[in-house]
């Protein structure tokens, strides 16, 4: 067997695992601990440390986006802890539904990256007090077959919405993402402060991808799928798609220096206010996640970089160079960062999503 095929088959295995996690109501491993997450962090290689102190992993349940954890947990679904990103741990904050971290239960707290630390209002409030562990953080930008499409064709994200991708394109099935594309598409880098007239611009230039877009991905599985089988040619996704595409031999690559920039985000895990389990195996998994070997792993072979300074500094440096993540303020230079946006702007985002994809 080839070594293209190998790697083929290692890929085929594990979009079949992932599918299967993902349309499971929960993976049953150790009881004691529920962690409410994205599919594809189940991962054991995530969590080694804990399997090893614990022996087995948590149980995993999944969602499809923030906005459908937030409806859950809101509406009285248990879970210990849940992986939000920038946009939402505010949100979820203000609505009650987080307890705060035990800093002095969390190796290497003070090892965070200064970089990430220092983002308004994400990881800990003015009165010091932690509610979000900083975990992994990466961007969402276009993905395309660089066999199908030439490097030129795609210098503005505006190619989207050109009609010579129509049926080739994919983004992801979630509000923030799109709208983040959309809102750097017209020139916009802060969306906290979208006014109306930017709004309706923004949403028009959606309405025009949906005209290309041939499925909204879910999760990484299927952009995965979709990218290396040849479905799609051009996506909005994120790092970890043009990552495991190549790793299994396809020849899909990410482009971060479109003419109006990409997008990023800080994603983590937090407590939940009346969590069921064990609150020393929370700590357990909060401690496994930040571990070094962790941070080469997910950088590696998912694309993404660690919150963990000191966890980084452990990778091998070509490595982190080449994935762009040796400077923070280098990497998030011409970026739209997902920080949350006022309740009302994100309702309207939402319902106006839910449209364009349904054609109107």
């Amino acid at each position: 067997m080839t070594s293209l095929a190998r790697r083929l088959g290692v890929t085929v295995g594990l979009a079949v695992a992932l599918s299967a996690s993902a349309s499971a109501i929960a993976m049953a491993e150790d009881k004691d601990l529920i962690v409410f997450d994205w599919s594809g962090y189940e991962d054991p290689a995530f969590h080694p440390g804990y399997i090893a102190k614990d022996g087995d992993s948590p149980t995993f349940t999944f969602f499809g986006d923030e906005d459908e954890a937030f409806q859950k947990i809101r509406s009285g679904f248990k879970t210990d802890l849940a992986h939000p990103c920038s946009q939402s741990v505010v949100k979820w904050r203000e609505a009650g539904l987080l307890q705060p971290l035990d800093t002095s239960k969390i190796e290497g707290w003070n090892d965070l990256n200064p970089g990430i630390m220092k983002m308004k209002d994400l990881a800990t409030t003015a009165d010091g007090t932690a509610w979000f562990l900083p975990w992994d953080w990466g961007n969402t930008l276009v993905t395309y077959n660089s066999e199908k499409i030439d490097e030129k064709d795609i210098a503005s994200l505006k190619a989207f919405a050109d009609p010579k991708f129509k049926d080739r394109v994919s983004i992801g099935d979630n509000v923030d993402d799109a709208y983040a594309l959309a809102s750097l598409s017209i020139g916009l880098t802060d969306w906290s402060a979208m006014t109306d007239a930017q709004f309706e611009e923004a949403s028009a230039f959606l309405r025009e991808v949906h005209k290309n877009v041939r499925l909204y991905w879910s999760d990484t599985t299927e952009i995965v799928q979709a990218l290396s089988g040849g479905e799609v040619d051009l996506a909005w996704a994120w790092n970890d798609a043009a990552v495991q595409s190549a790793m299994a031999g396809a020849p899909i690559k990410a482009k971060r220096d479109t003419e109006e920039g990409l997008s990023t985000w800080v994603c983590g895990y937090v407590r939940l206010k009346d969590a069921p389990g064990s609150e020393d195996k929370a700590y357990d998994f909060l401690n496994s996640i930040n571990a070094p070997e962790v941070a080469s792993y997910l950088l590696s072979d998912w694309g993404y970089g660690h919150a963990n300074a000191k966890s980084m500094a452990t990778v091998d440096k070509a490595v982190v160079e080449s994935q762009g993540y040796g400077d923070v303020d280098k990497f998030v230079d011409k970026t739209l960062f997902q920080s949350p946006v006022p309740a009302e702007l994100k309702q309207k985002m939402i319902a106006e999503f839910e449209k364009i994809k349904a054609g109107y």
